[in-house]
């Protein structure tokens, strides 16, 4: 998805003079989606989740305001197996806990719905919206849309027969933010595109491209880890369970499912991707500096791998110390942030005239 250079030519001049505000006011969305990512991580990893049993896109604005409306909520939440099975006996205090967890997640996501439509009818009523940039818009919002309906799919899979979100649903939850996000970035990085873009056949963009999708693979992998608490068991590095290659991987029948059921078999793959991913990224970083790429190519692939080694080093932290809050949170940031620095790369290395 790119904008022409006929596209950006036919731009009038109050278009081009909005721009840097409509990019502005992008990267104010984009830091709000990565920042609803971690609130959403914090609230799986206090299993919070559930403690809302209802969708109500308007009138579940409102948090409880008496203490009869808390009883009542508590007493909906009793009804599902989390509570019965896993927190029968909690009290009223913890339940609150755990709800504003959840109710701060919803309430986040209206309020980056709002950022989001607010100022793009604005844009748009004004006649500051190019028209390339007015469907791309269009999509972002629909896509915002499509993510609560989805929220609200993973959760009603935990309240009738499981005692946590599926984690199929959950990766898909993740997924679909992640995208998001990273539709904002791109379209942030055409709005500052000064040179017209070359899709070519060269490995220097192939490898940016490969990368683009092995960290979105990577994404929904960490993902299902967390939608199986995986990331709870098997707390040594490099070693797992005792081998390089354990024992136990393919136990479950048939075998594929391991791939998405079995704990120790998500760990492993999540593992063994995130290695192929480094290996990958330092080889593109060694054929794009040896091509004598433009240094804006260069510049960005050494970026990449360094947030390539450090999201790695985030990664091995939160498994030995057993999944802390504060380093789950900072791990899963660094995926939305690697996505995008990766994404960055690929509009570099589509823009050969750059310096």
């Amino acid at each position: 998805m790119t904008s022409s250079s006929s596209e950006l030519q036919q731009a009038t001049e109050r278009q081009l003079k909005a721009r840097p505000w409509i990019r502005a006011w992008l990267m104010v969305v984009a830091f709000l989606v990565l920042a609803i990512v971690v609130v959403g991580g914090a609230t799986r990893l206090t299993d919070s989740g559930l403690s809302i049993t209802e969708w109500k896109p308007l009138l579940g604005a409102i948090p409880p305001l008496s203490h009869a409306d808390w009883l009542e909520a508590f007493e909906k939440y009793k009804q599902i197996p989390q509570y019965q099975l896993v927190n029968k006996g909690m009290s009223l205090e913890e339940f609150q806990f755990i709800y504003w967890w959840e109710w701060a997640h919803r309430f986040f996501a209206r309020i980056i719905g709002a950022v989001v439509l607010i100022p793009m009818l604005f844009f748009w009523f004004t006649g500051r919206l190019e028209r390339w940039l007015a469907p791309r818009l269009i999509g972002l919002f629909v896509l915002g849309g499509l993510q609560g309906a989805m929220g609200w799919y993973m959760v009603a899979s935990g309240l009738s027969e499981r005692t946590s979100v599926s984690q199929y649903r959950l990766a898909a939850h993740l997924g679909l933010a992640v995208i998001v996000f990273g539709v904002i970035v791109w379209v942030i990085l055409e709005l500052g595109r000064r040179h017209p873009v070359r899709i070519a056949s060269g490995l220097g963009q192939h490898g940016a491209k490969w990368l683009v999708a092995m960290i979105f693979v990577q994404v929904l992998l960490g993902g299902l880890v967390a939608g199986l608490d995986a990331g709870m068991g098997y707390n040594t590095w490099p070693l797992m369970d005792g081998a390089l290659i354990p024992a136990g991987l393919f136990h479950m029948s048939p075998w594929w499912i391991n791939a998405f059921e079995n704990a120790m078999t998500v760990q492993f793959n999540h593992r063994m991707l995130a290695y192929l991913i480094a290996l990958v990224v330092l080889i593109h970083c060694v054929f794009v500096h040896r091509k004598g790429l433009s240094a804006a190519v260069r510049t960005s692939s050494l970026v990449l791998v360094a947030l390539v080694f450090l999201q790695a080093a985030a990664g091995i932290l939160t498994l030995i110390y057993q999944v802390p809050l504060t380093l789950a949170l900072i791990h899963q940031a660094g995926a939305v942030i690697l996505l995008g620095a990766a994404l960055w790369h690929l509009d570099r290395t589509l823009q050969p005239s750059l310096p």
